[in-house]
């Protein structure tokens, strides 16, 4: 551009100071808008891209796909002994194993043990994981009796002091003194490991672990790194032979339920093979969509405002025709402004973006930074292909105005009835995005508070779950003498336990009970062991039958062997109709289950313990009465739960303070089923009421153009008899008509949008029609308020000054 096309822009721009500001400042909130989803989006697609090679390290899955199962699918991990099947069957093959990881062992720290990511990895961790190391060498993890801690855990262990050489109590099945033979660099936050503390795998099984070489199970993560993709092919292609080959245990031809799918380690962030994983992939898309609205109607905005205000500048050009400028000169001028336009809101978009980023951390629990590094070039590419495609309709339309007709004429041209069409277009699509943002984000608010208040089957107020009972740290005898301490607790009225619990996968398992009719291998259910007080604890709603008791033997299923002679069970109500019976009542006293008998002894409403995304849960409970294995104990109180959970904390620090308190009320260990949706909607509504700013910024603008072109007419229409109200009520509705024509666009949008969004829960809310009708009306208010201002200003003026106006 040259000195006169700046100086131009600038006697423009100030002329209109307030239109200025408006374009200016309503496109540099839709770019930091779309910045701030993009940093979002851009991390959370990032996960292990930061491994050196990461493209050929790959995650073995395993996939049990049983007919008619609600619980086929992928699991992201193995059994134990698979990789040493898979280097008999293969040599060479790189791969190595992880044990443990997240909260996954124990540090003593004087007489308190506490949780750290703790793994047990095989020799060949390193061949996979390239990790950075600071000090020592990444081979001392062939010692037995060597660790490797990161740089953090290093600090939080050892201070300032040297670690290397220094011995560390660490647990994983028990506790043992490991000498710290090197620091690694730590993972960085866009990673799904969690690795603080590297201690060698056992060549063998690890004690306790009788199910390391059981195909079926999964006890640890496999990664295998390959050199070639056709080596990760020859692999693929050959393993359901050796599954066919090895499997025994599973029957014949296991192959045909039973596969181990390999999974790019780059995928496993955002892979659906669990209920949160998957809303956690749509929670990254719907933001992404949102941030590329959010840039879309900024852009709309300015097209609209720049559009308004061109009739204004068309004496410059009819001017600028006459000294001689032809009209390529003329784009070229306007599509300059427009990208030297851009490039101001951009830099004030930047600016925004990193006031806000604080904001915006606390409100969706993120970590996000501002890496300019790439966000400033990526910001100057963007600022030419944004500046042409907002400014050319402008500049087309001002380059066309006839010198002749616009000098000869009293008034400056507005682009006509086509332009107020265009203008009126723009404001439609705005409100329709903007309209099926709130939509949105009152069925996200509207469906996770749902979720909160919704029935479990069990209250959630009053009860404090302690996973930690379940570390296998803890003897039966042990885990007994803590759950007889609890209950002499103070306010504490019931205690139980279980091999799951409220908001605690624990170690379910899934049974398959054979019945007439059904294919093999009959119906699937999952199992929970229970243990004495736990329905007392839990307090589910019997709908037949009774509970367990240690009146009746064969409510006691802990003695695997006796198992043909039969056991009994308790069974939800789906589970029920999924067996054949037509009602709770019709179950009670039936066997079922041929070689394998169980008898139905009483049927109840299911306790909802897991994610809310999870299918209503076929399930059976067994009753041990010594209590289950891995017990997960659960205990119901009345008062503070604070002082609760003190007393708890007092009472295992008496009797196993070897092995780390874990616990939390049912609420809190609950929550983190809720928090990708609970962030989604916090930045799905920050993003909703953005674009309805910026929808109003741009209508605010367009109105005030608007009122300003047709003083003359209302000092008329005032001349013949018309009052004030009469003028608003006429400029209002005028301006409200592509508001209220843009929710037949929002709701079949929003309808689909969210359709498909609460498909992904088993309980989910109707989409109720108030939804669409209050979203719509809170626009229209909010619109009719943004227009209103502006046509009681016009409406006031004195008809004589508006008759002058021209």
């Amino acid at each position: 551009m040259n000195r006169f096309a700046l100086l131009s822009l600038y006697r423009s721009l100030t002329r209109h100071r307030l239109h200025a500001a408006l374009n200016i400042g309503g496109l540099a909130v839709g770019i930091a808008v779309f910045l701030v989803l993009s940093l979002y989006v851009r991390f959370e697609t990032s996960y292990e891209r930061w491994l050196p090679g990461h493209e050929q390290v790959y995650l073995m899955q395993t996939r049990i796909d049983l007919p008619g199962s609600p619980f086929s699918g992928a699991y992201p991990l193995t059994m134990g002994g698979l990789l040493d099947q898979l280097r008999e069957d293969h040599p060479g093959l790189v791969g190595t194993r992880i044990r443990g990881g997240r909260d996954g062992g124990a540090v003593q720290r004087g007489s308190e043990a506490v949780k750290e990511d703790v793994a047990q990895v095989d020799a060949s961790f390193f061949d996979v994981f390239a990790l950075t190391m600071l000090q020592g060498r990444a081979d001392a993890l062939q010692d037995p009796s060597a660790a490797l801690i990161s740089r953090s855990a290093a600090r939080k262990y050892f201070g300032s002091t040297d670690p290397v050489g220094q011995t560390l109590s660490v647990s994983v099945d028990w506790p043992a003194n490991y000498r710290i033979a090197g620091v690694f660099e730590d993972l960085p936050a866009n990673s799904e490991l969690r690795l603080a503390i590297l201690v060698p795998l056992p060549k063998g099984p690890p004690p306790g672990q009788w199910q390391w070489n059981i195909w079926g199970t999964a006890s640890v993560a496999t990664y295998l790194r390959f050199g070639t993709d056709a080596a990760r092919l020859a692999l693929e292609q050959a393993l359901p032979a050796m599954i066919d080959k090895r499997a025994t245990n599973m029957g014949p031809q296991p192959s045909k339920f039973l596969s181990l799918p390999l999974m790019p380690i780059a995928d496993l962030h955002l892979q659906p093979q669990g209920s949160e994983r998957a809303s956690r992939k749509m929670t990254v898309a719907a933001l992404g969509i949102v941030g590329l609205m959010a840039l879309l109607i900024a852009l709309v905005n300015y097209i609209n405002l720049a559009t308004a205000q061109a009739g204004g500048r068309a004496r410059e050009v009819a001017m600028r025709k006459v000294l001689g400028a032809d009209r390529g000169a003329l784009v070229r001028q306007f599509i300059g402004e427009a990208v030297l336009i851009v490039a101001v809101a951009a830099l004030g978009g930047l600016i925004l973006t990193e006031l806000s980023l604080p904001w915006v951390n606390a409100a969706g629990g993120l970590s996000l930074t501002l890496p300019y590094v790439w966000v400033v070039p990526a910001l100057l590419a963007m600022t030419l292909p944004i500046g042409l495609a907002a400014g050319s309709y402008p500049a087309l339309l001002l380059s066309r105005f006839p010198a002749a007709a616009v000098l000869a004429s009293a008034r400056a041209p507005g682009g006509g009835r086509a332009g107020a069409r265009v203008r009126e277009a723009l404001v439609v699509l705005q409100f329709a995005l903007a309209t099926a943002f709130v939509i949105g984000t009152a069925v996200l608010i509207a469906q996770t508070r749902h979720l909160r208040e919704t029935d479990l089957g069990f209250r959630r107020d009053g009860l404090l779950v302690v996973p930690s009972l379940a570390e296998i740290g803890i003897s039966p005898p042990q885990a007994r003498a803590v759950l007889a301490a609890f209950r002499e607790l103070p306010g504490v009225r019931a205690v139980g336990s279980a091999n799951v619990g409220a908001g605690v996968d624990g170690d379910a398992t899934i049974d398959a009970i054979d019945m007439p009719g059904h294919p093999p291998p009959g119906v699937t259910v999952r199992v929970f062991l229970v243990g004495p007080g736990f329905f007392e604890t839990y307090a589910p709603r019997l709908l037949a039958g009774r509970w367990f008791d240690d009146a009746h033997a064969a409510d006691d299923g802990s003695d695997w062997q006796k198992w043909k002679l039969g056991r009994n069970l308790v069974i939800t109500a789906e589970a029920a109709r999924k067996l054949g019976f037509a009602s709770p009542q019709e179950a009670i006293g039936k066997t079922v289950g041929g070689s394998m008998p169980r008898t139905i002894i009483g049927v109840i409403d299911p306790l909802r313990f897991f994610s809310p995304r999870t299918p209503d849960d076929t399930t059976a409970y067994q009753y041990y009465r010594d209590g289950p294995p891995k017990p997960i104990a659960a205990l119901r109180f009345s008062g503070d739960a604070q002082a609760t959970l003190a007393a708890a904390r007092q009472a295992w620090l008496r009797l196993v303070p070897q092995v780390p308190f874990v616990a939390s009320t049912a609420d809190g260990q609950l929550a983190r089923f809720y928090e990708a949706d609970d962030r989604a909607t916090r930045l799905f509504g920050m993003g909703a009421a953005l674009a309805i700013g910026i929808g109003c910024v741009g209508l605010w603008g367009l109105t005030s153009f608007n009122t300003q072109r047709r003083v003359k007419e209302i000092g008329i229409r005032k001349t013949l008899g018309a009052s004030a109200a009469d003028i608003a009520r006429l400029l209002v509705a005028q301006f409200l008509r592509p508001v209220l024509i843009a929710n037949l666009l929002a709701w079949p949008l929003a309808f689909l949008a969210m359709q498909t969004w609460l498909a992904g829960f088993e309980d989910r809310i109707a989409l109720s029609p108030l939804y669409f009708l209050g979203a719509s009306l809170l626009a229209a208010a909010i619109a009719g308020a943004t227009v209103l201002g502006q046509s009681l200003h016009a409406s006031r003026a004195a008809p004589g000054r508006a008759l002058r106006h021209d």
